[in-house]
């Protein structure tokens, strides 16, 4: 096409070392992928949107990921540490505190163990405290992986990290990548969808779902169980469909009249979204009205139609992948259990966070499974980083017990989508305090919830200012053992 934007870009070094078939950059382009040609997905702009096949055969189809904003306390719920218990209220060890630096804690703190109640559930014996009682009926489908590791202990930069492979703000994150991949079944609804509740944003603000350099049209849309389902998309006072359908075919000439002039992509896709919104507003409040669903659904999930809630929130994600959604984020506030109040302690705090949580994450398992969706459906859920197995400074004479961030090792889980049930993953020391067997990086995760849907995360990419991204930066291995 021979227009400005094309114009522009040869008029750059960058871009002719990276087009020019004899040139420097193709040389050492080759020299490093060994011959191989790049593996941007084609995507043609009118319908970004369109359904794709992955690399291989995938075992999930969408994915439903639950974070747990301020990332639980571990050693509280999911990893057990008799010996910690024994040793509560011991100094802690200076091999563990030497040289390193925490959010709120300084001097010697003393070790903490758990004050919750565990036991052993399942044909697995998993190990699981009493603040997710609903969990334990679902211990056999559940997959842990209990030494995961980071480099970033505060919240938004682990949060971006695990989102969207960099602590900084910029990249795209995983749905965006999901939905690039393999855009969605059904034309009418976005790819992928977020659902905020307890009233906060994620600590790494629209970056933990944004598209960063892909096109706009595949970063979340958020979408809300009270109110209007997405906000600017209904018409405007006084405009009747038919005023918005010309209203629209009037910007798309224009939009068209500037594509031809420019060149520009993201005006092709601009049409595309603007296409969509009209869709929606038609799809997205059918979707999402869960009051459709019988009283015995949402009496299971805890939901009230009409209300903003983590409840509402999980039965509006079986909804929404049951109507074709590829990737459904659910971002929940709540969880830095500090122990600087007593709704953030590990006691009465953690049980009512609890009370509010697994209840409707019991209830989407268990929907799943009698829907047929479970099996191809993967589900994850987890924070950011981990949490102290000693007391956090500020709150050390305090009657609630709380822990500090915590980097080093911490436990999440996946569910469904071609995972192995029952199965716990990975080990940290006695106390809590490392790995010592399998340890998993934030582009290990990520690797392996793409290998689940059908790409290699290594060829999964997108050139951008002369160089291919992809989700797990320069690294990653696919977690082989925790597939069934």
């Amino acid at each position: 096409m021979n227009t400005n934007f094309t114009q522009l870009q040869h008029q750059t070094r960058r871009h002719f070392l990276s087009s020019s078939g004899v040139g420097l950059g193709a040389i050492a382009l080759s020299s490093l992928t060994g011959g191989l040609s790049r593996a941007d997905i084609p995507i043609d702009p009118t319908t970004p949107l369109a359904a794709r096949r992955p690399h291989f055969d995938a075992k999930a189809k969408r994915v439903i990921y639950l974070h747990l904003t301020g990332s639980p306390p571990n050693l509280d719920i999911y990893d057990y540490k008799p010996e910690l218990v024994r040793r509560n209220g011991q100094d802690c060890p200076d091999e563990f505190l030497k040289g390193r630096t925490f959010a709120f804690t300084s001097g010697v703190p003393k070790l903490l163990g758990t004050p919750r109640r565990f036991s052993q559930h399942g044909e697995s014996g998993t190990w699981l405290s009493d603040a997710v009682p609903n969990f334990h009926r679902f211990a056999d489908d559940m997959c842990f992986i209990h030494s995961m590791n980071t480099d970033q202990f505060n919240h938004a930069p682990a949060e971006l990290l695990i989102y969207t492979g960099s602590p900084r703000s910029g990249r795209p994150s995983m749905g965006a990548w999901t939905t690039y991949g393999l855009g969605t079944e059904n034309q009418d609804l976005p790819g992928f969808v977020v659902l905020i509740s307890s009233g906060v944003q994620p600590n790494g603000g629209a970056n933990s779902y944004g598209s960063g350099f892909l096109p706009s049209v595949f970063q979340g849309v958020q979408c809300r169980s009270k109110g209007d389902p997405v906000l600017y998309v209904s018409d405007p006072a006084g405009m009747d469909r038919g005023i918005r359908r010309r209203s629209l075919d009037t910007l798309k000439e224009l939009n068209q009249l500037q594509a031809q002039e420019l060149g520009h992509p993201e005006t092709i896709t601009r049409i595309a979204q603007y296409e969509l919104a009209y869709r929606m507003q038609a799809s997205v409040p059918e979707v999402m009205d869960i009051s459709r669903e019988t009283k015995q659904t949402q009496d299971a999930y805890g939901a009230q139609p009409g209300e903003s809630s983590f409840a509402n929130n999980c039965l509006l994600a079986r909804r929404l992948v049951e109507q074709g959604v590829r990737f459904v984020q659910l971002f929940d506030w709540g969880w830095d259990f500090h122990g600087t109040s007593a709704g953030t302690g590990l006691t009465g705090g953690l049980t009512d966070k609890w009370a509010m949580t697994d209840k409707p994450i019991a209830a989407l398992i268990e929907d799943l499974k009698q829907r047929g969706l479970f099996d191809d459906t993967l589900i994850v859920c987890g924070g950011e980083f981990g949490r102290t197995p000693f007391r956090e400074g500020r709150t050390a004479a305090s009657e609630v017990l709380g822990r500090d961030h915590y980097p080093d090792c911490f436990t999440m889980w996946m569910a469904g989508g071609g995972v192995k049930g029952g199965y716990n993953y990975g080990q940290t020391d006695e106390l809590g305090f490392g790995v010592i067997e399998n340890k998993v990086t934030p582009h290990d995760l990520q690797a392996t919830i793409l290998h689940l849907l059908g790409f290699n995360h290594e060829q999964l990419t997108y050139r951008f200012q002369g160089r291919d991204y992809r989700l797990t930066d320069v690294h990653g291995k696919v977690i082989a053992d925790v597939i069934s």
